[in-house]
């Protein structure tokens, strides 16, 4: 018997989640020097000093296990949020909540429902479960349609999964719109909310989720220290939700998943407001200077909540940007052939993207 034969049928029809190029992989294959990556949705300012300080003298001690109850850091970022300890769920990521999350509630017979395009793990940890994935067309504007999404929810409906601000996107929707959404699902249904890129938005009317765990018991928001903190490359996110949906979650979860230099640098993290500031103003900054510069270059953006902006810029720039060493997030493969994703970089970064993309423009014109 083949190994394909014992192989969970849901698992052989997945399509492994593609990663961004490193740049240190492109000056191998092409040569090119002084790559840059604007592909990731990375911190462009990296970690906090502090962070990098914790990590440090953390070091000393990886021959021991972590704090498999991650308790100082349980504890200062439930005070922080405003939340009790125990309603808190720590993973190597976000990505490692959605796991959880897909093991507990998801099996053969459910059904997951999620706006799309969006995030790309909602169907991999959906369909990894033998579960059905059920993708709900973005709006005209690219936000989430969520009277359709309310649409689909049937009884076979476990998960709802909401990214907000959307990646790849950076559309978000509202307070208003939002209340009204959640008022209406069924109570069996797990609203789950991925803010990875909450700390960087900028309407004013964004919804408070973390207020509808006290309203609505089964909700569950997940967010990151990959993006505004800087901490990508030591994987490590949390959940938020009420005790009963958290302790589900714990039950699945490893012992030890999110490891000793982790939870170092994500308490300095947290304990470093001014460094958090700065990552805010230098993605404001860049974002106003890509929208306008690639505007000016006659290229569509779209409004972002997040570190990145999405840009229609033909299908063939992104390989061809790729050449000139400067790697985006072509958008192909979520059904979007003509669009990129741009991560907001540091100045001198976003400004050779543009001065890139313009040396391209003329030499088609000629």
């Amino acid at each position: 018997m083949a190994l394909k034969d014992c192989v969970k049928p849901w698992v052989l029809e997945l399509e492994p989640y593609q990663p961004g190029k490193p740049p240190e992989e492109l000056e191998r294959e092409l040569g090119v020097e002084n790559a840059i990556k604007l592909a990731s949705n990375e911190s462009p300012i990296g970690p906090s000093p502090r962070a990098m300080e914790a990590v440090r003298k953390t070091l000393t001690g990886v021959h021991r296990y972590p704090d498999g109850a991650s308790f100082a850091l349980r504890s200062a970022l439930a005070q922080r949020l405003g939340v009790k300890g125990e309603q808190l769920v720590f993973g190597a990521g976000a990505d490692e909540i959605l796991e959880l999350l897909a093991k507990a509630f998801l099996g053969p017979g459910d059904q997951a429902v999620y706006a799309w395009p969006s995030f790309a793990m909602y169907p991999i940890v959906t369909q990894g479960m033998g579960a059905q994935a059920v993708p709900v067309p973005l709006r005209g504007d690219l936000v989430h349609d969520l009277d359709a999404m309310r649409a689909a929810v049937v009884p076979e409906t476990r998960v709802v999964f909401v990214c907000n601000p959307n990646n790849p996107t950076g559309t978000s929707v509202g307070a208003a719109e939002f209340e009204s959404f959640v008022s209406a699902l069924p109570e069996h249904v797990i609203l789950a909310v991925d803010e990875a890129y909450v700390e960087f938005v900028r309407r004013p009317d964004f919804p408070d989720s973390l207020a509808w765990l006290s309203e609505r018991p089964g909700t569950l928001v997940m967010r990151t220290f990959s993006k505004i903190f800087g901490l990508a490359g030591l994987r490590i996110g949390y959940g938020v939700a009420d005790p009963e949906l958290a302790g589900y979650l714990n039950r699945v979860r490893h012992p030890f998943n999110v490891n000793r230099l982790a939870e170092a640098a994500a308490l300095a993290a947290l304990d470093d407001d001014a460094h958090a500031e700065r990552a805010r103003r230098v993605n404001a900054e860049g974002v106003s200077y890509l929208t306008r510069e690639l505007q000016g270059l006659g290229v569509e953006v779209w409004p972002t909540d997040a570190n990145f902006v999405l840009a229609r810029t033909g299908a063939d720039l992104p390989g061809r940007l790729l050449r000139e060493g400067v790697i985006v997030r072509p958008l192909a493969g979520f059904g979007m052939p003509e669009h990129a994703r741009i991560s907001v970089g540091l100045p001198e970064e976003n400004e050779r993207l543009v001065k890139t993309l313009r040396e391209l423009r003329e030499a088609d014109a000629g």
